[in-house]
């Protein structure tokens, strides 16, 4: 048996399966941190200002932490175009908030029992799905969401990493 230190050592690339969370981890991150540095100067209360100031620390943190496994990603070469700015981020960010919606009413109908809100809920969560295909879409045919290039995609992310923690608040 291995232990992780001597497990780490030994493997040299990630998986396919790892690569792709570790992207939708640094992807919605990124769009986090953005969001949180451009609303940081608004909050005029010291304690939720520290907090902001925490857990932009903390993102910034596990990002660069994922960062550094990006160069072990499962892909023949790189592909060094940059993302458009505004537009990429913020269909990336609809997606994003169209994605946790899915997940969230999915979960939200394994807990109800009320026949009439189930329905309203699975009514929604088809809404959901449908508007998540939509942002999707867009952002698939504008390149901004490049998922069958997973050397593209992994370089949005890095750019959009690097955006995002060198974004000032």
């Amino acid at each position: 048996m291995y232990t992780d230190t001597e497990s780490d050592e030994r493997q040299q690339h990630l998986g396919w399966h790892e690569t792709m969370e570790i992207h939708e981890l640094v992807a919605f991150q990124s769009v986090g941190l953005m969001k949180l540095k451009k609303t940081y100067s608004d909050v005029r209360d010291p304690v939720l200002k520290s907090l902001y100031k925490q857990t932009i620390e903390s993102i910034s943190k596990n990002i660069n932490e994922l960062l550094r496994f990006y160069p072990m990603a499962p892909r023949p070469q790189r592909d060094e175009r940059a993302l458009p700015d505004d537009l990429a981020f913020y269909s990336g960010d609809l997606l994003a908030f169209a994605k946790t919606s899915v997940r969230n009413y999915a979960i939200a109908i394994t807990e109800t029992a009320t026949p009439s809100l189930r329905n309203v809920l699975r009514r929604q969560l088809l809404g959901a799905i449908e508007t998540h295909a939509k942002v999707f879409n867009y952002m698939y045919q504008r390149g901004f969401y490049p998922s069958y290039d997973l050397n593209r995609l992994l370089q949005n992310d890095m750019n959009l990493a690097k955006k995002a923690l060198s974004f000032p608040y």
